[in-house]
């Protein structure tokens, strides 16, 4: 299996960061995602940020549920 590259290894930890700045435990971002229209099984969120696999709409999404306005990139 191929190695992450580095964009995938930055929005998988800037989606982790996020999490667990806002408190948010994988089980809750599922449920919040549902409360928005999408689901996910909370094995399958954990296997996409381990990964760094994930489309940009899932990310948008996820930050949507986080309820997420800013982020910072460094």
């Amino acid at each position: 299996m191929p190695e992450q590259n580095e964009w995938e290894k930055q929005a998988a930890n800037l989606l982790k960061s996020e999490l667990k700045r806002k408190g948010v435990t994988y089980a809750q971002l599922v449920e919040r995602l549902d409360a928005i229209g999408i689901s996910e099984k909370e094995a399958n969120v954990a296997n996409k940020l381990s990964r760094g696999k994930f489309s940009a709409a899932f990310m948008l999404a996820c930050l949507s549920a986080l309820q997420t306005v800013t982020l910072h990139l460094d």
